[in-house]
């Protein structure tokens, strides 16, 4: 489990006031990518699948958004705004509390009802209050921010089991295509279809999940003329041996996989790796604390990352088992060359679209909304993976490199990849205007591009 930091924790209390009475308590945009972070370990070590990732993500995270704008004018509920979300009323009669203490501990008691290593985070929790303790935090503004806290997760965790994904269990089981040119287990551990249901889930923002709904795939076909022939070539040719070390290092940077093996031969291994929305996340808090945002400005930033991502998994998972196209690895080795590999272990879901493009893309826009076209940044957020940093100049410059990754790590087609973005610029388009971040004739416009 990731240690918190509660030295770093004193020296914010302590720089911001003299007396617990006399300043009301300074949290930063670190606490919130902290709590993201724990959630993040957590998820790594229950293998949680992308799509699964971000719906956690956006529930904590519209919790402790949900206490913010109770306290802050500025921020806006999101009753009215997101589909079907619910009016919370702020608890009658409370006093001496923190709202930003109150908010990360409501991210907290819905992550871990939520995640099925959840109960890890009780000691997580004691950890970061027994900090706040030791910082001077008094224990009647401790225990009335976690009674704020559990109030505002009760109404949250609520929100969430309406939305439906308690009911994909119950579903017959998924069973791949016969046809030709359609998706089939990967190697090496040939897993089942990740979340093929996950467009049942109701959204956050769209109207539904086949809102943006991309241009068909281009058709399979074994005719060596053929416009897929020609796809395949080109991904033989890139994504495996005639990989620079540059392109090598960007398809390793972006992998994201939670289902990667590594075969000791013995038996396989699971490799820890984040998934593509803890990334972006990660991202996120970056530049959060590089433009040194105060906490109720990141709790709103990370929130609509979170909720774009959602969305933006609703809508690539819709298309994916709607074109159910197959993964390069497979038609590859069948069609051109039977010793061939990808780079990358290919995850195990169809091909088209590419998740990381649209993901990626969803995200661009809504960071660049609130950081400006030409933010510049460097990404460490694989660094404790074992990956070097990575420096960008742009959301835009990163989100495009995260979608070439799949190209030179062998697992998309290019046209997975190019109408992934443009579905995901919509998807994030969509999510700024609904909120209000963005007008709408601005956004239709954009969308069209």
């Amino acid at each position: 489990m990731r240690k918190l930091l509660p030295l770093f924790f004193i020296l914010v209390y302590m720089a911001g006031c003299k007396a617990p009475d006399q300043q009301p308590l300074q949290f930063r945009s670190e606490h919130i990518s902290g709590v993201l972070a724990e959630m993040t370990d957590m998820m790594v070590n229950d293998v949680t699948n992308p799509p699964l990732a971000a719906r956690f993500y956006s529930y904590a995270t519209l919790a402790g958004y949900e206490v913010v704008s109770q306290n802050d004018s500025a921020r806006q509920s999101m009753h009215g705004i997101l589909n079907e979300y619910p009016k919370i009323e702020k608890p009658a009669g409370l006093t001496n509390y923190s709202t930003e203490l109150s908010a990360l501990l409501a991210m907290m008691e819905t992550a871990k009802k939520m995640q099925p290593s959840g109960p890890v985070l009780d000691a997580y929790e004691q950890q970061f209050l027994d900090s706040c303790r030791t910082a001077g935090v008094p224990e009647e503004v401790i225990a009335n921010s976690l009674s704020y806290a559990q109030h505002i997760s009760k109404a949250i965790l609520a929100y969430a089991k309406a939305d439906k994904y308690n009911r994909i269990s119950n579903y017959a089981r998924y069973t791949p295509f016969e046809e030709e040119g359609s998706w089939h287990p990967t190697p090496p551990a040939f897993f089942a279809p990740v979340e093929p249901y996950f467009n049942t889930v109701r959204s956050f923002t769209l109207d539904t999940c086949a809102q943006f709904q991309p241009a068909p795939p281009v058709a399979f076909s074994k005719d060596k003329d053929s416009e897929f022939y020609r796809l395949m070539a080109q991904c033989q040719q890139k994504g495996s041996n005639g990989l620079t070390e540059e392109e090598q290092q960007i398809a390793a940077f972006w992998d994201c996989n939670p289902f990667a093996l590594q075969d000791n031969g013995h038996l396989m291994v699971g490799m820890k790796k984040i998934s593509p929305g803890a990334h972006w996340l990660g991202i996120a808090g970056i530049a959060c604390k590089q433009a040194d945002k105060s906490f109720s400005e990141a709790m709103e930033i990370n929130t609509m990352v979170s909720v774009a991502l959602m969305d933006g998994f609703i809508s690539c998972w819709d298309e994916k088992f709607r074109s159910n196209r197959i993964r390069p690895e497979t038609a590859i080795r069948k069609y051109m060359d039977t010793s061939w590999k990808p780079f990358l272990q290919t995850p195990p879901f169809p091909e088209y679209l590419s998740g990381h493009s649209t993901i990626s893309a969803a995200s661009e826009v809504v960071l660049t909304h609130y950081f400006g076209e030409n933010f510049s940044y460097t990404d460490t957020v694989e660094v404790r993976f074992g990956l070097p940093a990575r420096k960008f100049e742009s959301f835009r410059q990163a989100a495009i490199e995260a979608g070439l990754s799949r190209f030179y790590g062998g697992i998309h087609f290019m046209d997975a990849i190019d109408n992934g973005r443009a579905q995901g610029l919509q998807v994030g388009e969509w999510v700024l205007q609904k909120v209000g971040r963005q007008p709408a004739a601005q956004a239709r416009e954009l969308a069209q591009q």
